[in-house]
Order: structure tokens, then C-alpha cells, then sequence
């Protein structure tokens, strides 16, 4: 059982009731409280036959998995995850279908069932767990303050300096090239508003392009998606990321387990 060191400054009381709930269902129980990566990584390397269960946020799962991957490791036993933090902070724990709840989480642990589950990998060696989203780029501000001139300051302004300039319109429009294995979705000559691709559990990705004045998104599935163009960002698993000009992400079956509660009836 590893406890995450935010987890017990976020919500101790959970951390608590997880650690009884686990200790009387598994005695053999060994908790691990690190406090750095490093740490971490020793900790996941020496586990023995022992499955890893991780007490925390997406942040700390998802520090988990890419350990294990890295370690080349991630497929030799099951995960689980107790999770505990802001609830912002959990959506990717809710999309993989994990127990909200400390106590619902920790039986899953004790008696749940293995699911495989897919991982989306980039070619700098970046994991996605859940998804990922390339959103429209956001207009820049004007320099100074932060703030236009209200209109006496510019009515001022004008009569010392002539007129001012325009004030930017919002674009939130990209202009990339979107390859789904191999085959062009959109290309640098189309403006689009979003790229989102979905890490369901069967193999393919789901990648949705949303253009401009488009009732429906183009959806395809696909085992590879490229990106490319001008500096782009995005959030993988709601965290950001870039800018880059170009990403592949690539789909690898079933490269992990997490184990959760059993299907109802």
C-alpha cells in the first residue's frame, strides 16, 4: 500500500479508513509512505509478488504507472487505486470506474475484479491513462496590466498619439494536421476548434476532430494518432502539456489492470 504524501495533508481521516478497511481484509498488509520519487520508484522496484495499491489522486496513479512502465513492469500484477483528494483531482480515477467513496475503494481492493485496461503512449515516452484534449489556442493578452484603457483613457490617448490599435479578436481556431493511422482526418488548409482522443478499453482508440460550424465531429477509431503543425498544447489526462509541433500517441492494448468492484448482478 502506497499513500501518497498529499493524500494524508488532503484528507487523513480517508487515508485512516482505508488502511483498516485493507489491514482487516489483508493482515500481510505492508504500507509504504514515500516521500520523494526516488523513493517511490525503489519501493515499486522491491515489491516482490506484492500487487501495488496506491492511496491518492490522478496525480499519484499516474506517477504509478509510468514507474512501472518505465520499469517495464506495469503488466506483472494488478493496480488498484483508494482515491483520495479534491474531486477535481479524481476524474480520471471516476472515468476508470473506481469508487469515489474510501471505504467502497478499499474493498475493491480486498475483493474487486482485474479489468485490463489500455494505455495511450507518446512518442516522447508520455502515458495517457484516460484522454487527452488539443482545445482551441487562446488569444493572447494585451501587454501591460492586463486591462484595455477604459474610454476616457483612450478618448486621451487618441487625441495625444492618433488612433490605437484594434483589440485582438479571439481566434480559438487551430490549424493542424490530424492523422489517424495513417489516414488524414484534417489538414493545415481546414481551421478546427478541438482534437480529443478517448482511451477506451478495446484495443482503438476513439479520436473526435470538432471543426468550425460542424453539427457532428469527424469520429473515427483508430490504433495511432498523429498531430501535427504549428506549437500546439494540449491536457493529457487534464494535465498540460507543450508546446510541440508534432506528437504521436499509439495505443498499447491492455497494457495494465486495475482492479475494481464487480460488475452489479
Amino acid at each position: 500500500m502506497v499513500i501518497d504524501p498529499a493524500a494524508r495533508t488532503t484528507d487523513g481521516e480517508s487515508v485512516r479508513i482505508a488502511q483498516d478497511v485493507l489491514r482487516a481484509g489483508a493482515p500481510s498488509l505492508k504500507i509504504c509512505l514515500p516521500e520523494s520519487g526516488e523513493e517511490l520508484r525503489r519501493v515499486l522496484a522491491h515489491r516482490g509478488r506484492r500487487h501495488p495499491v496506491v492511496v491518492g489522486d490522478d496525480r499519484a496513479l499516474l506517477h504509478t504507472v509510468r514507474i512501472l512502465h518505465r520499469q517495464r513492469a506495469l503488466g506483472e500484477a494488478p493496480l488498484s487505486l483508494v482515491p483520495v483528494g479534491q474531486r477535481p483531482r479524481l476524474a480520471v480515477a471516476r472515468a476508470l470506474g473506481v469508487p469515489q467513496s474510501a471505504v467502497a475503494a478499499a474493498r475493491a481492493v480486498l475483493d474487486g475484479a482485474e479489468r485490463p485496461v489500455d494505455l495511450l503512449v507518446d512518442d516522447s515516452g508520455g502515458i495517457v491513462l484516460s484522454g487527452l484534449r488539443i482545445p482551441g489556442p487562446q488569444p493572447d493578452r494585451p501587454a501591460g496590466p492586463g486591462r484595455w484603457p477604459g474610454r476616457g483613457a483612450r478618448t486621451l490617448l487618441r487625441a495625444l498619439t492618433g488612433p490605437l490599435p484594434a483589440r485582438p479578436a479571439p481566434d480559438g481556431v487551430h490549424r493542424l494536421r490530424v492523422e489517424a493511422d495513417g489516414v488524414v482526418l484534417t489538414d493545415l488548409d481546414r481551421p478546427l476548434h478541438e482534437v480529443s482522443v478517448r482511451v477506451p478499453a478495446d484495443g482503438l482508440a476513439e479520436v473526435l476532430v470538432h471543426r468550425p460550424h460542424d453539427e457532428r465531429p469527424v469520429r473515427v477509431r483508430a490504433r495511432a494518432v498523429t498531430v501535427s503543425g504549428r506549437d500546439f498544447r494540449y491536457r493529457a489526462d487534464d494535465s498540460p502539456a507543450g508546446p510541440v509541433r508534432r506528437r504521436t500517441w499509439t495505443v498499447e492494448p491492455a497494457a495494465w489492470r486495475l482492479t475494481v468492484p464487480h460488475p452489479a448482478g
